[in-house]
């Protein structure tokens, strides 16, 4: 066992023996089927903490020979597939931290001899008795093992685009680490899987293509890997009610990310959870904010302040609960290269401070804990005019819940009057600013656009979580030039309040009118009990 060369199992024995484990060795079911084919060569790119570090050492513990670790995936999903014996302990494993090197070393030619030197030193530790026709050539040394033992490499990269990251405006140095990968990995007989994880995906790194060989499993096109990174919706229920834990808490916080799976030839949405966070909020019981732990806000301040046109209108919008069509198409898969907001949002995709939804291909902010980083952005930028319409909702929820109409009508009136982007030409604008209006109801509710009666569809419904039961429900109907009396009537006649035949509680329906002569907001309360 080397450092470098099958490693061993003792790090995905460490994520076996901890509080939280859930099982994502279906993913090796995957590989199985890509050993030694032409999709041999594997990307997967997802945000920091949803468990890319940990695949890789299950992978290494799995593939790598030099032990027997067959009792270890004993009882996991994978131990019941047919080829589980067939490549347990059957291959050498070369798992390397392309970041462990780049930190040490202060130039890319200094950092790839290292990688190489260091690989070299496993391989003749390992196998001394081979003949090498050129000890320091990494890519001869291993022709040579390979031809000696008949064993085909695994080669697992953890942090691949590391240097893209730190190197953003150095293209020497990225063509040269490109080069490096493609003459180790493309069209080498030794290699029975190349397995790359970092946050960005593979091509399109300037007009280098290098790495065209390799599958992309991405954030906004993750196929048949989609559940294995990050916690699905039934792991997070499974775990809330182990741990006794809101389930609807968890979904309001962590959820909101979409990954879309082709599974016997039909699609399968996927509802992705960041897992460090749930571990977190399970093992706590404390629901908060645990991005930050793992990024700073001033990484997303850097994006959502460029000077693209039209991409703070859509950062505003997401966060008044809008989605925003985008084209992911442009996107060269680096972090400088911009052309447009599209660019800068797909980058926020992969980052995880969006989600991609492929069916409309439009992008939305996931849940309330990265939103909490957009108002910590903010929050340090010039955009004032977000940062008092969000302060200032607290004051707006308590007035609807006094049912003090016209405190409400005035709350609206001065979002829609501070924020230019709000220009009303429709009652979808209206909605988007009600919903900024009302922000801080997300701390307490669900909110709902669009909500199907039978009769209709309520324009906006906030239902409260069971945590906050003490809470009224809110059924909001929007008018457009009208009454605000009007609303509350047709609420009534279509019988909207049927929608929430799960609730009981206290009920506020609330009409709310935009006068265009005026330009002022008009609002109806009234408080029913179902």
């Amino acid at each position: 066992m080397g450092s470098y060369l099958n490693p061993g199992s003792i790090e995905f024995e460490e994520c076996l023996n901890s509080e939280i484990y859930v099982d994502k060795t279906g993913l090796l079911i995957q590989t199985n089927r890509l050993l030694r084919t032409k999709q041999k060569f594997v990307c997967i790119s997802r945000p920091r903490r949803f468990g890319k570090s940990m695949a890789a050492d299950m992978l290494a513990a799995y593939y790598g020979q030099g032990e027997n670790t067959e009792e270890l995936f004993r009882g996991l999903k994978i131990s019941e597939a047919p080829t589980f014996h067939q490549h347990l302990n059957q291959y050498d494993v070369i798992k390397i931290n392309m970041q462990e090197f780049l930190s040490t070393t202060k130039r890319v030619e200094e950092m790839l001899k290292m990688l190489s030197d260091y690989l070299v030193w496993d391989l003749k530790e390992t196998y001394a008795a081979v003949r090498l026709r050129d000890e320091k050539n990494l890519i001869q040394v291993m022709k040579d093992v390979f031809a000696y033992t008949g064993h085909p490499f695994v080669i697992l990269i953890d942090e691949w685009d590391c240097l893209f990251r730190e190197y953003k405006q150095n293209v020497d140095a990225q063509k040269a680490y490109l080069d490096f990968l493609r003459a180790w990995l493309k069209d080498k007989a030794y290699v029975a899987l190349a397995y790359m994880t970092g946050i960005l995906p593979v091509k399109k790194y300037g007009s280098h293509s290098a790495l065209n060989m390799f599958t992309e499993y991405s954030m906004t096109n993750p196929r048949e890997m989609a559940e294995y990174f990050g916690f699905t919706e039934e792991e997070v229920k499974a775990l809330c009610e182990k741990y006794k834990r809101c389930f609807e808490e968890a979904q309001a916080w962590y959820d909101g990310y979409e990954l879309v799976a082709v599974e016997e030839e039909k699609k399968r949405i996927y509802s992705m959870y960041s897992p460090k966070s749930v571990v977190d909020a399970m093992l706590s019981g404390i629901f908060d904010n645990y991005w930050n732990q793992t990024e700073t806000y001033e990484a997303l301040k850097i994006y959502i302040q460029m000077n693209f046109d039209g991409l703070k209108d859509s950062v505003i919008r997401m966060l008044a609960g809008d989605r925003i069509p985008i084209n992911i198409g442009t996107f060269s898969n680096d972090m400088t290269t911009f052309q447009s907001k599209d660019d800068v949002l797909t980058l926020l995709v992969h980052l995880g401070y969006l989600s991609y939804r492929w069916t409309d291909k439009t992008v939305a902010i996931p849940n309330k804990e990265v939103a909490q980083e957009y108002i910590n952005a903010i929050s340090s930028m010039d955009w004032n005019e977000v940062i008092h319409s969000v302060e200032a909702s607290k004051k707006l929820q308590e007035a609807l819940w006094n049912m003090d109409g016209e405190a409400v009508a005035n709350g609206i009136d001065k979002v829609h009057q501070e924020i230019s982007i709000l220009e009303y030409n429709d009652e979808n604008s209206l909605s988007c600013t009600i919903h900024l209006a009302f922000y801080f109801a997300r701390e307490y509710y669900t909110i709902i656009r669009e909500l199907p009666t039978g009769k209709g569809f309520a324009d906006v419904c906030f239902i409260p979580r069971k945590s906050y039961a003490d809470k009224p429900a809110v059924v909001i109907e929007l008018k457009w030039d009208k009454e605000a009396e009007g609303a509350i009537k047709q609420i009534n006649d279509k019988n909207y309040v049927a929608a929430l035949k799960e609730y009981h509680g206290n009920l506020l329906l609330v009409g709310i009118n935009y006068d265009k002569k005026t330009k002022r907001h008009s609002c109806k309360i009234e408080k029913l009990k179902i």
